[in-house]
């Protein structure tokens, strides 16, 4: 049987269709565009399609497509080092034979967009062979119509399209995925929930899916003295907003200045999501461009974890 990943398994039809669709198509070299709300598991179902095909043993490379264009440019098509003159190959190059993931297509460069579909084209021409798995949170075809997309990369990336249900639609796995995340994060992989709790859980509405719930839970775990997950240990909602914006030694933002407090929240949002720079920016209430110019402010200022972000 396929090792499917917790993200993606559960026992509702649609997810299963998902896996279905995603288990036939993996084994052809066709594009595929898998389509779903932040934190649902898209980037686990390319690595799915990735490891159940004939390229499993080849690389596996994503490109963040919501950084700054330049650097989606370079890492998709290569870059020279200023200083040692050396050319680092582009992921196309690098992981010939393999897959190469476009996570949040939508967020290519206008200008950018042409050029890409152009060298995808031409790829045989340069002996590169790669399968292409893009993700979005958008609706492409709609970006399309409006001109904000170029069609010709839609109609190539969109040639299978994959639809991932949110968790929130999907209450039975919603449970069943709370349940495992409380075992796994128990001290003695017996964790359990109680029932006002897992009412709680399913009460909420989950913005950011399995990715939130998993990061809920392994929090909310540490609370519990007795493996149970109690209401009250449940960092969930206005609670969990708390959690995140206090420092490591759980010092209120109130005792930071304000400057201090934005570079924490941005740094909090930035690992909440996973370095996710679009949905940081939505949970943030930002622009992208907004939240790119803070990062390079702060990267500026030498702040190590800004620096060191890709």
């Amino acid at each position: 049987m396929d090792a499917v990943r917790v993200e993606l398994f559960g026992k509702d039809p649609k997810i299963q269709k998902a896996i279905s669709v995603a288990r036939n198509v993996s084994v052809t070299k066709a594009p595929v565009l898998v389509v779903g709300e932040a934190g649902v598991g898209k980037r686990a179902l390319a690595k799915f399609i990735h490891e159940n095909s004939s390229r499993a043993e080849r690389p596996f490379i994503v490109v963040d497509c919501a950084q700054e264009a330049r650097i989606v440019e370079n890492e998709i098509l290569g870059w020279r080092d200023e200083e040692s003159g050396r050319f680092n190959k582009g992921a196309l190059e690098a992981a010939n034979t393999g897959t190469v993931v476009f996570a949040n297509i939508e967020g290519v460069d206008d200008e950018f967009q042409k050029k890409l579909h152009k060298i995808l084209m031409e790829l045989p021409d340069y002996d590169i062979d790669v399968r292409i798995v893009a993700t979005t949170t958008k609706n492409l075809s709609k970006l399309v119509g409006s001109g904000r997309f170029y069609r010709g990369l839609y109609t190539l990336v969109a040639s299978n399209a994959i639809n991932l249900t949110p968790l929130r639609e999907r209450e039975n796995d919603l449970q069943m995925l709370a349940q495992f995340f409380a075992a796994e994060f128990s001290e003695n992989g017996n964790g359990q929930i109680e029932q006002s709790a897992m009412d709680k859980i399913i009460s909420h509405y989950w913005t950011h899916n399995v990715h939130e719930l998993k990061t809920v839970i392994e929090s909310s775990m540490t609370n519990s003295e007795s493996g149970i997950l109690t209401e009250t240990d449940l960092e969930i909602g206005e609670k969990r907003a708390v959690s995140m914006i206090s420092d490591e030694d759980n010092e209120g933002i109130r005792l930071m200045s304000l400057k201090e407090a934005e570079k924490l929240l941005i740094k909090k949002a930035l690992v909440h999501t996973s370095e996710n720079r679009t949905q940081a920016a939505k949970i943030l209430g930002v622009s992208i461009r907004t939240l790119r110019n803070k990062i390079n402010e702060y990267r500026t200022d030498g702040s190590a974890y800004f620096v060191n972000l890709r």
